[in-house]
């Protein structure tokens, strides 16, 4: 099994910065696929971006393409998701996801818990 906890959520005006933090545990391999979702209040679950392995190949959603920035942490077995000139449409809960075919898939064997992010006006 694979625990992820997600963490660094918080409130943040528009134009501010957050960094997430995805911690995994238990029978991670350091070859999983690595991901973040969001999720806003009525919407469904949407994909955010996604990191290989080596931490350089990854998948970004087109919203968050140039703004947000994912770094995987091997040694920590940690990923994180660092958010930049965030905009009150990016309010969702946060979640990491672990383990899939490809850093194109959305179907995911592992998730988090979430994290809040919320962006004032």
């Amino acid at each position: 099994q694979v625990q992820l906890v997600e963490s660094g959520g918080g409130v943040v005006q528009t134009g501010g910065s957050l960094r997430l933090r995805c911690a995994s545990s238990g029978r991670t391999l350091k070859s999983d696929i690595m991901a973040w979702f969001r999720q806003a209040p009525g919407k469904e679950r949407e994909f955010v971006g996604a990191v290989n392995w080596s931490g350089r190949v990854i998948n970004y959603e087109d919203s968050v393409q140039g703004r947000f920035i994912i770094v995987r942490d091997a040694a920590e077995s940690s990923m994180y998701l660092e958010m930049n000139s965030l905009k009150p449409e990016d309010t969702a809960v946060y979640y990491c996801a672990a383990r899939a075919s490809s850093i194109y898939s959305k179907n995911y064997e592992f998730w988090g818990q979430g994290t809040q992010v919320t962006v004032s006006s």
